[in-house]
């Protein structure tokens, strides 16, 4: 039987708002529906009750998504930045991508790699020499794992 590896008693981290954190283990089921011009996530709990939704085109030059809770209010505003070597993404409060809005940003840890690894920063850390979280996995495995600092908080 599978067991997470997930350390008791970590400290509640609330980036986006205390509601979407648990002190207990919570399964999520992603769906993604990809269309002709857009593709859709949706995220449901075990039974079925949608969570979050995430809404975005394929087709546009700098790529967005805007993330939706149960009751299609915007949440997040998930914004590519410019093209280079390492992919990088803001991530926004509400809808929109203004500097005071901001809550963090992601970017690949290296340009080229076989196992996905990304670095998040806090739009609290000022520096952004040391990452906040780290994110690592695979696309074609279906696991990722979260990390701050070298504790294990999120598994997927």
């Amino acid at each position: 039987m599978f067991q997470p590896e997930i350390t008791r008693f970590v400290p509640t981290i609330s980036v986006v708002g205390e509601g979407f954190c648990f002190p207990y283990l919570v399964d999520l089921i992603v769906k993604k529906k990809s269309g002709f011009s857009n593709t859709k996530i949706d995220v449901v709990d075990d039974n079925g009750t949608l969570l979050l939704q995430v809404k975005g085109s394929m087709w546009q030059f700098r790529k967005k998504r805007v993330m939706y809770d149960s009751i299609s209010s915007p949440l997040l505003t998930i914004r590519q930045k410019e093209v280079a070597w390492r992919q990088r993404w803001t991530v926004c409060l509400g809808v929109g991508s203004e500097e005071s809005n901001l809550l963090y940003t992601v970017e690949q840890s290296q340009s080229f790699q076989f196992k996905t690894q990304l670095s998040v920063f806090l739009a609290t850390n000022p520096t952004g020499e040391i990452c906040d979280f780290r994110v690592v996995g695979s696309y074609v495995s279906q696991s990722f794992k979260v990390y701050k600092g070298d504790t294990l908080i999120a598994e997927v």
